[in-house]
């Protein structure tokens, strides 16, 4: 029963061994990754490409920073609401679905977004375009760990999540800051369509469902699953909701306010305050792939408290620099622990906390509700927050989050021990 009051056995792992991989498919492996690294890319760079715009569209339509905030809170929302719905969708129909539904809808509407002439016409498509994306990053989730050889999946889900901030923090402000020289701010959103549509079609011929028995090894979690608000059962799910909105308010109030900040305090022009910004995305990409990885050896929660000490540590310094190569080398640290804890927290910590069946319907509860809260919510108070007291206050709201997500994460249950694999039918995580 999905509401039994009593607690679930406990089991303590006995032995640790390997699942047999003499036949992986490691060309399907390496083929589903890529494409599903080029998906979630995509979902980054439309989804921050209007961040370094926001200076440029701000004269054209008439926009304030309460206005900038309600702009990335409203996607935000919708995409920790389809998170949540689209993450059981997956579950029960099949993760290729989602993924190429989801791939074809955002990307035609982030083509479109140049066409908004008000702030109301912009809000409905930013809206209706982070559905589209909520759907597919628990989708995504699902599917890499699932292609990944077990041993190594954390190591894989990092490059897959990887590839949203490679594109959508480091390309798209380079990219986008270099075309307003030539184009438009207007035309800049053209450019993600045709891609968009290739990378769908790649995902619809290539991507296809394991077996149960291969699904469970990629799991520490016995059992056949259960309705979605079954995840809700175990404790991990639970620390990680309230840990991403941790992570998801100081990444996305850094994310949101950081151009401004840039520009109007410490008065950067526009190439580069660009420049500058794109050392968030550096800094995502790398360090989701190195504490990913490095989680494959340690464990995920002792890379977890140390990912969230550097990030405290890197906003303090980045919050006193002034000059542009220690602004760079601060953000990129920052982001490089932040956003490893934020994959870490979403992708192998969820997943691995529930039944096979359940991963996509963890991982879309988890990024669901840290969007609706961390990412929705939390920008668009700060955005008024600053028009009142400043926007340099936004370090000291990311830090005061990174300080209760530590007291959190303190109490998570370990899902992989140091330097072994855990088999789905040898230990449980619920209590």
């Amino acid at each position: 029963m999905i509401f039994s009051p009593a607690k679930p056995e406990r089991k303590m792992p006995e032995e640790y061994q390997m699942p047999e991989l003499e036949a992986w498919d490691a060309g399907y492996e390496r083929k589903s990754v890529m494409l599903l690294c080029l998906g979630f890319g995509l979902v980054g760079f439309d989804r921050f490409m209007i961040l370094p715009l926001f200076p440029a569209m701000k004269a054209t339509l008439h926009l304030s920073y309460g206005d900038l905030g309600i702009v990335v809170g409203v996607l935000s929302i919708a995409w920790g609401a389809s998170s949540i719905m689209a993450g059981r969708l997956a579950d029960r129909f099949g993760r290729r679905r989602v993924l190429v539904i989801s791939l074809l809808a955002f990307s035609l509407l982030a083509g479109f977004t140049g066409l908004a002439g008000s702030l109301a016409m912009l809000l409905v498509m930013r809206a209706v375009m982070g559905f589209a994306e909520g759907a597919f990053a628990p989708a995504s989730i699902a599917a890499t760990i699932e292609a990944a050889r077990p041993d190594r999946q954390a190591s894989m889900l990092g490059l897959q999540q990887a590839a949203l901030p490679l594109f959508g923090l480091t390309l798209a402000p380079i990219l986008v800051t270099q075309l307003l020289g030539v184009i438009s701010w207007n035309y800049t959103f053209l450019i993600v369509i045709l891609p968009g549509l290739a990378v769908a079609y790649g995902i619809w011929i290539t991507i296809r469902s394991p077996s149960p028995q291969l699904a469970a090894s990629h799991t520490v979690v016995v059992g056949s699953g259960a309705p979605r608000p079954g995840v809700l059962r175990y404790r991990n799910i639970k620390l990680n909701i309230a840990g991403m909105f941790c992570w998801g308010t100081s990444l996305t109030v850094l994310g949101a306010m950081m151009p401004n900040y840039l520009t109007d305090h410490l008065h950067y022009g526009m190439k580069q305050m660009g420049f500058v910004l794109s050392a968030s995305g550096l800094g995502a990409c790398l360090g989701t792939v190195a504490l990913l990885s490095l989680s494959d050896w340690l464990g995920r929660k002792p890379v977890m408290l140390i990912g969230i000490a550097g990030a405290f540590i890197s906003l303090y310094f980045l919050s006193n620099a002034v000059d542009p190569s220690f602004v760079f080398l601060f953000l990129l640290a920052a982001s490089f622990c932040n956003f490893g804890v934020l994959t870490l927290t979403a992708g192998p910590l969820s997943a691995e906390s529930v039944p096979a069946s359940l991963m996509a319907s963890a991982s879309g509860l988890v990024v669901g509700v840290g969007e609706l809260f961390g990412g929705g919510v939390a920008p668009i108070i700060v955005g008024f927050s600053v028009s009142i007291w400043g926007i340099d206050k936004i370090f000291l709201i990311a830090m005061t989050a990174l300080g209760v997500g530590f007291c959190i994460a303190m109490m998570l249950t370990e899902t992989r021990p140091k330097g072994r694999f855990v088999l789905r039918d040898q230990a449980e995580s619920r209590s």
